[in-house]
């Protein structure tokens, strides 16, 4: 809370600023109003020990920018958030696991190397790049899935099954966006260490019984080769949060991300502290 109270405080410009530019600017005088209104212009420890005190009340302010309290901006993003970092991590984890299993299956076959490879350059790629690349593809090239928002404002009386099947639609792009940079990550670290469970002792008994190669590989070894797997992606939690504010930024997808990159433009203090306050809780519990 102090850092980030710091940082923003350090920062050039204010919200006094973003409103007299949205007038067409004001005077000096009533630019010092608007500071005086909002409690700009006291000392920083007084400022930072008002904030420090409302968060501990559970108060993370009211955002200058939107007129609304920020706990409610937070609660009314935080399901397309949770909703596109969930299905990407789902995403990244299954179609990781199962292709470090096949390749470890196989080490120098084909397939190995054609996922280290991928790895090599789905991990390569910045989030955003991958993001974009994804909108000239689908809205230029192959126009399959829509490339903004999370639903079609045309669908006014459908019924839930018919808004279900939209908002999938509209997660597809920015889910496999999310997701490829950690597929990357999961490939690589579950066939290591599938290659490595492959080869310990009772692995080697479970083969000298006579089971077939899918049960030793599928309910022997997966149970002990997956749990490096589940535990990196707890840690990449932080990782997988910062990447969705780029992700939802790119593809204008309503969650917590857009709102933050929309309070940075705008210099609503109140509300960027409140997004990094609120992820850093996320992060923590994840850890």
């Amino acid at each position: 809370l102090i850092l980030n109270f710091t940082l923003m405080h350090l920062a050039p410009g204010d919200v006094a600023d973003t409103i007299a530019q949205s007038a067409g600017g004001i005077d000096a005088e009533a630019l010092e109003q608007i500071r005086r209104e909002y409690g700009l212009d006291q000392r920083f420890i007084v400022q930072l020990g008002g904030y420090i005190g409302r968060v501990l009340q559970f108060d993370l302010g009211y955002s200058f920018f939107y007129s609304r309290p920020v706990t409610d901006l937070i609660l009314d993003r935080l399901p397309a958030t949770l909703l596109l970092v969930i299905a990407a991590q789902i995403l990244a984890l299954t179609v990781g696991v199962v292709f470090g299993v096949i390749s470890a299956r196989k080490p120098n076959g084909i397939f190995s190397h054609f996922v280290t490879l991928a790895s090599l350059v789905g991990y390569s790629a910045p989030v955003f790049w991958t993001g974009l690349l994804m909108l000239v593809m689908f809205s230029l090239i192959l126009p399959w899935f829509p490339v903004a928002g999370m639903r079609d404002v045309t669908i006014e009386n459908g019924n839930i099954f018919i808004h279900t099947v939209d908002v999938a639609r509209h997660l597809v792009l920015p889910m496999v966006t999310l997701a490829s940079i950690f597929v990357a990550l999961y490939s690589r670290l579950s066939r290591a260490s599938m290659i490595e469970v492959l080869g310990s002792d009772y692995v080697r008994t479970a083969k000298a019984k006579g089971l077939k190669s899918n049960q030793v590989v599928y309910k022997h070894a997966l149970k002990n080769a997956i749990s490096p797997v589940i535990t990196l992606a707890g840690l990449q939690l932080s990782a997988i949060v910062s990447g969705a504010v780029l992700v939802e930024t790119v593809f204008s997808w309503p969650g917590l991300g857009t709102l933050a990159f929309q309070s940075i433009i705008a210099r609503d203090t109140p509300t960027i502290l409140g997004i990094l306050c609120f992820s850093s809780l996320v992060v923590i519990v994840g850890n």
